[in-house]
């Protein structure tokens, strides 16, 4: 059968026409491209009874929060462009709330602690993030996470990565796909059940390991109002790419149906790759042919049926089979498959009921006269918004803080330099943008005599103002250390404990590591420097500071030599990138200034 190849037929017309189509976005059936993501949320919940919209945050809830009360509370979401992931599959038995970004990005960290302090307010007995391993989805749900322990939330998070694409995976790991979504399910039915919220985590933390994915493209997609993710030459596929148009790992003719089923399933259970899933004879599992957003009904059941016999064939029991759309990438056509090993208790909890609609289920409720707002739960002010009381350490801490500020602004040409090298070239614009917001937020406010307020102060305004993935970073960071000085306990050993809760939580989420070439080559060395202030003698404490500035200095010029791992810079060739990383500079920067200001 030769479906896939007829998709790719060329179209009848000149050349001149193809070239004016191909530098054209595609059309889609919008209103606008900036108001798409919001407009197709309230479509959703004003066609079902059990869900609503969290007033003034792209996330959808559960009606019936009332029914979590006790119960484990699931979270998870994402970019948009991948319906009906995740917001259809909120509802009893699956998701309490998903959370959604704009088209092909991550949500931002403020709607995802919103949706967790209202399940955690519902009276949740924890909230349980699940989240697909992408670096974006990693900082923020991480983040939000962090933010939500600071309020008392009993949280926990799962990271699904089941992509089986490349056989020696990056340092960032194998990426999250539909395998998700069984996630979902098993650990809603469990959710259901009453189990706690640590052996929810630890059943499909090991089912996990039996989950594997890949997905094959005959087209692009194209995010509204802009040109093709990528180029696709005719009568060409693409074996493994992402969801959001990452490029594969090879490219090959088009094949028929169960010629691509097969490499897919050789592929994923190929023992010589590190990512594979080991399945053999004998073994029982569940099936999803996901539909990647623009394949006929048609040509999924081919390839459903492709998939069962070809599994069949090498002794595999099917068991169960989902067919559908169920994690698209806008209107790409294509595949992917994912393979999930199964017990008895995997399959009671997979057949367990569910309300959610894209599993599916259908709403018996009336759709016209619904209120279908809710008031939002979370924190009425910002933590830079609040009225804080001074103490002895405000005026040092102001003068630290005003120190810190001139030395990033002064260094913002350098950055910008350092960072066109490997980057967009904002790094000192960025860092200049968390300075001036610090400068203003100190000119109207006065500095809390509490150190972790005002660490929790700092986070918000880099949070807000800083934005990109050094915002997040340094929001972790300061968010995670936050809670380790108080004012009652704010001596050497304290700041240093905090300074290493923060750096844990960067490494955590983020997936970067001392020797990546990142801003941790000069905050790990520092921070392990620091960390001698626990067992300093009276008095030695600035020798010890003095050092770790030294330490910090030297791993950031050490990045020059270091291959990137992780960041932007990783995807670009090592001998073009030869300069400092700029994050690491501005750390060492920081670092400085403190020292600098302490001793004066």
């Amino acid at each position: 059968m030769q479906l896939f190849k007829i998709l790719l037929q060329p179209a009848v017309g000149s050349e001149k026409s193809k070239e004016k189509v191909q530098m054209e976005p595609k059309k889609k059936l919008i209103n606008s491209a900036d108001g798409c993501v919001d407009e197709a949320l309230v479509g959703l919940v004003r066609a079902s009874g059990g869900l609503s919209l969290l007033k003034g945050h792209r996330v959808v809830l559960r009606s019936d929060l009332d029914n979590l009360r006790g119960k484990v509370a699931l979270l998870s979401g994402g970019g948009s462009g991948h319906e009906p992931a995740h917001r259809g599959y909120v509802g009893a038995g699956m998701l309490s709330a998903a959370v959604a970004g704009g088209v092909f990005a991550s949500p931002p960290p403020a709607s995802i602690l919103a949706a967790i302090l209202s399940l955690h307010n519902a009276g949740a007995s924890g909230v349980l993030l699940i989240v697909k391993n992408y670096t974006g989805d990693r900082l923020n749900f991480g983040l939000a996470a962090e933010q939500a322990r600071n309020h008392g939330v009993n949280v926990d998070m799962v990271i699904v990565a089941d992509d089986c694409a490349f056989n020696q995976p990056s340092k960032a790991g194998r990426r999250g796909l539909c395998g998700t979504i069984f996630i979902h399910k098993l650990a809603g039915a469990l959710a259901e059940e009453g189990f706690s919220l640590e052996q929810v985590v630890s059943k499909v933390t090991e089912v996990l390991k039996g989950i594997g994915t890949l997905g094959v493209s005959l087209s692009p997609c194209s995010v509204p109002g802009c040109l093709p993710s990528f180029e696709l030459p005719p009568g060409e596929m693409e074996l493994g790419l992402g969801i959001h148009g990452e490029p594969g790992i090879k490219r090959s003719q088009v094949a028929s149906a169960d010629e691509i089923v097969k490499t897919m399933i050789d592929h994923i259970t190929n023992p010589d790759s590190q990512s594979h899933l080991s399945v053999n004879s004998g073994d029982s599992v569940v099936v999803c042919m996901n539909n990647l957003g623009a394949l006929s009904c048609l040509e999924m059941a081919v390839v459903t049926r492709a998939t069962i016999i070809c599994l069949e064939s090498r002794g595999v029991v099917v068991a169960r089979v989902m067919s559908g759309s169920f994690m698209t990438s806008l209107e790409m056509a294509g595949v992917s498959l994912t393979l999930m090993k199964a017990n008895q208790e995997t399959l009671r909890l997979f057949d367990a009921k569910t309300a959610a609609s894209a599993w599916p289920n259908l709403s018996s409720v009336s759709v016209s006269g619904r209120s279908y707002m809710i008031e939002s739960q979370a924190m009425s002010t910002r933590p830079q918004d609040g009225t804080y009381s001074e103490g002895p350490l405000s005026p040092v801490m102001r003068k630290v803080l005003e120190r810190v500020c001139a030395a990033l602004l002064g260094k913002q040409e350098e950055l910008n330099s350092l960072d066109r090298a490997a980057g967009d070239g904002d790094c000192g614009n960025t860092h200049a943008q968390a300075a001036k917001a610090i400068q203003e937020w100190l000119r109207d406010h006065v500095v809390p005599g509490c150190p972790g307020q005002l660490l929790s102060v700092l986070a918000g305004l880099v949070q807000e103002k800083m934005g990109g993935s050094s915002g997040a970073l340094y929001s972790l960071f300061l968010t995670a250390a936050a809670g380790h000085v108080t004012e009652g306990r704010s001596n050497a050993a304290a700041w240093a404990n905090a300074m290493h809760a923060g750096t844990q939580a960067m490494r955590r989420y983020g997936g970067a590591d001392a020797g990546d070439r990142t801003m941790l080559d000069a905050l790990c060395p520092a921070v392990d420097e620091l960390m001698k202030l626990t067992k300093a003698p009276p008095g030695g404490e600035m020798a010890v500071l003095q050092n770790a500035v030294e330490k910090a200095s030297s791993g950031a010029e050490s990045t020059r030599d270091l291959t990137a791992r992780a960041g932007r810079a990783s995807y670009i060739a090592a001998e073009r990138v030869t300069l400092p990383d700029p994050g690491a500079v501005a750390v060492a920067a920081i670092l400085k200034a403190v020292l600098e200001s302490l001793k004066g």
